[in-house]
């Protein structure tokens, strides 16, 4: 699926996202330097009811934010050097049943991260202020929810 997305359309997208997406669920977040994908998980994480304020893991590699029926986990692997440092990172330890992952760069995790059952990629469109994103399934989990994501799109995105 692929859809463009302005910048006052993200939170809603987000929302979206975030209503379809399940427990258990893995996002990956693809896209070079300033795409948009901690704005997209900003709004991800604000859509599902989080009131404080949503802090980019650039250094501290995860963010964990505890909501009424769930737990997202916001990695960003950009300064990872080897994919070992998750080890380090305890990243078995994070419960992948119970929460939704929303990891931005992906491939620096490559061995040690689950599968994923979304990858989206937000990559540059003619409009500086828009961005086109990608979106595909890599799981029946992930199927499920693209399905749902399409049902619940608003006709303006």
């Amino acid at each position: 699926m692929k859809i463009i997305i302005e910048e006052p359309q993200m939170p809603a997208f987000g929302q979206h996202l975030g209503e379809v997406c399940q427990l258990g669920s893995v996002i990956f977040l693809k896209g070079t330097l300033g795409m948009g994908k901690t704005t997209l998980s900003r709004a991800l994480v604000q859509g599902l009811g989080w009131q404080g304020k949503v802090k980019s893991p650039t250094y501290t590699l995860v963010e964990q934010y505890d909501l009424a029926n769930s737990v997202v986990f916001h990695f960003d692997l950009y300064r990872l050097a080897d994919p070992e440092e998750l080890e380090f990172l305890g990243i078995r330890d994070f419960d992948a049943q119970r929460g939704l992952w929303l990891v931005e760069w992906p491939e620096k995790g490559v061995g040690l991260l689950p599968s994923a059952d979304l990858v989206i990629e937000l990559s540059e469109c003619e409009s500086a202020d828009a961005r086109q994103v990608t979106i595909s399934a890599h799981s029946s989990r992930g199927e499920s929810q693209l399905k749902s994501l399409r049902n619940r799109m608003p006709e303006a995105i």
